[in-house]
């Protein structure tokens, strides 16, 4: 139970993010398709918490560097 708790929590705010990198940050929403999420290696093709932790991470760090380096 708490794995599934966590990984809609995770994927809550994936969403969240993405949604105000759509809006916000239009030029830097193109290339996230372009950003790689890996699925767990298990026999079931399931996605682990540890990957989607890690794609939200890479979501935040090119959100900050789109910040830093295009103020508007």
């Amino acid at each position: 139970y708490q794995t599934m708790k966590q990984l809609h929590q995770l994927m809550q705010e994936i969403t969240l993010l993405t949604t105000e990198i759509e809006t916000q940050y239009p030029e830097l929403y193109r290339y996230l398709d372009e950003t790689p999420i890996h699925i767990c290696e298990t026999k079931e093709q399931t996605i682990c918490t540890d990957d989607l932790k890690k794609y939200l991470e890479t979501l935040k760090a090119q959100l900050q560097h789109q910040i830093e380096t295009h103020k508007k």
